[in-house]
């Protein structure tokens, strides 16, 4: 009998022993901000003091590892978003700037002397995100704030449709202030649905979505990507308080209009609580983590089995129309631009394995959490999902200053960085190979290579603000890193700008480009004839889409053949409602036919109107 009684007790006890194990499947939460700049948490803070306060996110920075070299995977947030999402960059997605799904069409046809390319309206089903695959290993996956995967945030594909069981986009306190913002700030009041809490932070329910799915999730191994829509314009605050408050931090006056902010650096108050706010409400997500019970470890704590990240989608805007936002100094630029300020953004990372308290200079980016995570999780990488970022654990939890523990996909170690923006008004790329930083810029106004030392031996600041430009000191090495640039881009299908033979700049070549003669549709083929007058055309593309004179067109591309007698064909995809052609000249000119003007003669994106309709 007492034989059976220690065999019961050992039993028991051995139970115990089990249950008290960490469980295979961690937790992981990534939370990204939007718009939020390296200069604009205090715990990054160099130079110039910040008024900024930000308490939890420099507390999960003493909890953590904190990069100081990180970067985001775009300048903007929804190619850095789908980057992130489908561990490839932008260059690859063929999404390198918001919205998308355009033909190249140059926003003035006389002023403008490049054209951006064509850029993917959405990231594509076919990609396997970082949700899904977690998903077929068992994890629970939740989305809550901010999407902008594809051409408008309401647009197909959803995140439902890339692998996220839980879902719920509400701008909460991001929404606008009506009639303007000095006007209608949060209460106290039972009804006000931005209600001010204990500590006078206004109600989000953006973050209100987040908690709701962690309590939904926290009896299984769950993925929670908090995607909050702060610090994004409107910049607004729906504290009254917190405005006040840092209109006296900043000593500046209190607004007696809601007109745009104009006093420069970091002195737009409105700002500095949107800021706070946001920090409040990382707080809160990462508050209720610690003082949650884990189901599936009894006697511990969410946060002990939990991983948590935190970056942003690009730097800081430092300017808006009219507005003075922030002041991302030391860093050049802010968002919309490849140097650092668009570009290095903060990143913290914590968890189970990861020292306390780390700082490294070590190169990091947003593309590496996919395999970073899968490692964490022992999450198999989808075959079919080529991953452009590195697994930054061995880096996390053995020596995360050992840049040698960061390996590329080919097994080299990582020394390198690149960004690829043919967009907008900045139209460049760039390639960071250890100390040393090339800019590409493709406007022929523009000096072609610009070269900066950015540190010394990798952690000693020498130039990161890209001030003293050493290309024609050192036009070797500045022609050598360009020529890497070029073979990354190319490895990846990157599409590059084109030049604008229609405008008013005296181009080189622009006199050579060739002529379309006639054009003609049978059935699913169509064609065309030019006539070549000096530049030889090198290559052509179908731009296609299959929902002409609908709100949103979204258009897409697909190559074509270039045959003999100066003809090019090419065969139309089922559905398609309108088309037209691009020819590329050896000098990068591109003729489309129907030429179509500016970008500014179409009030809401109805390219079809002047492209070719199916007969």
């Amino acid at each position: 009998m007492m034989k059976q009684i220690v065999s019961i007790a050992l039993l028991a006890s051995a139970c115990g022993l089990a249950s008290a194990e960490r469980p295979d499947k961690p937790n992981v939460v990534l939370i990204l901000a939007d718009d939020l700049g390296w200069q604009d948490v205090k715990c990054y803070d160099i130079d110039e003091p910040s008024p900024y306060e930000t308490p939890n996110i420099d507390q999960l920075a003493k909890e953590g590892v904190k990069f100081w070299q990180a970067y985001s995977p775009a300048p903007t947030c929804a190619p850095s978003r789908g980057a992130i999402l489908a561990g490839k960059h932008p260059a690859r997605l063929q999404r390198t700037h918001v919205v998308g799904g355009a033909p190249p069409i140059p926003h003035n046809e006389k002023v403008w002397s490049v054209i951006s390319p064509w850029y993917s309206g959405r990231l594509p089903t076919s990609e396997t995100t970082l949700p899904e695959a977690l998903k077929a290993n068992g994890y629970t996956t939740g989305h809550s704030g901010k999407w902008h995967i594809a051409i408008s945030h309401h647009a197909f594909p959803q995140p439902e449709d890339h692998g996220f069981d839980f879902t719920r986009s509400n701008l909460g306190v991001s929404a606008k202030m009506n009639p303007h913002r000095l006007t209608g700030f949060a209460t106290d009041k039972k009804n006000d649905k931005y209600r001010l809490d204990k500590n006078g932070f206004p109600y989000d329910q953006t973050t209100a979505d987040a908690l709701d799915f962690l309590e939904q999730s926290k009896d299984k191994p769950f993925f929670l990507y908090y995607a909050t829509f702060l610090v994004h314009t409107p910049i607004h605050s729906q504290s009254e308080a917190l405005l006040k408050k840092y209109c006296k931090k900043m000593d500046v006056p209190y607004p007696e209009n809601p007109e745009g902010w104009k006093i420069p650096g970091q002195k737009n108050p409105y700002y500095g609580a949107m800021v706070e706010m946001f920090d409040h409400y990382v707080g809160q997500v990462i508050d209720y983590l610690k003082t949650t019970d884990d189901p599936r470890w009894p006697g511990h704590k969410l946060v002990e089995n939990s991983y948590i990240i935190f970056t942003s989608d690009n730097g800081g805007m430092e300017k808006y129309p009219s507005e003075i936002i922030t002041d991302n100094y030391p860093l050049d630029e802010g968002k919309i631009h490849a140097q650092e300020g668009g570009i290095r953004v903060p990143m913290i990372f914590s968890g189970p394995g990861i020292p306390a308290g780390e700082e490294s200079n070590v190169m990091v980016n947003g593309l590496d959490f996919y395999p970073t995570i899968l490692n964490w999780t022992g999450t198999e990488q989808p075959e079919e999902q080529a991953l452009d970022g590195a697994d930054l654990s061995r880096l996390l939890s053995q020596n995360p200053t050992d840049r040698n523990l960061v390996k590329e996909a080919d097994g080299s170690v990582r020394n390198s960085m690149m960004h690829h923006f043919p967009n907008s008004a900045s139209m460049h790329s760039t390639l960071r190979i250890g100390d040393y930083k090339v800019i590409r810029n493709f406007k022929p106004e523009k000096k072609r290579l610009e070269l900066y030392r950015l540190y010394k031996n990798g952690d000693q600041r020498v130039d990161i603000e890209e001030m003293n430009d050493l290309a024609d000191k050192m036009p070797e090495k500045a022609q050598q890193m360009d020529r890497l640039l070029q073979q990354k881009l190319e490895s990846m299908g990157a599409s590059f700008p084109y030049l604008n033979p229609f405008c008013r700049a005296d181009l080189p070549h622009k006199d050579g480009v060739c002529k379309v003669l006639e054009s003609g549709q049978k059935d699913n083929q169509v064609w065309l004839k030019y006539a070549e007058q000096g530049n030889r055309v090198v290559r052509a593309n179908l731009l296609y889409t299959t929902n002409g004179g609908q709100q949103y067109e979204e258009w897409y591309r697909a190559p074509a053949t270039l045959e003999s007698g100066n003809t090019v064909s090419a065969t139309l995809p089922t559905n398609t409602t309108h088309y037209l052609f691009n020819l590329v000249d050896e000098y990068q000119f591109l003729i489309s036919h129907p030429r179509m003007g500016s970008m500014s003669d179409y009030k809401k994106g109805n390219y079809s109107t002047r492209a070719l309709a199916i007969e």
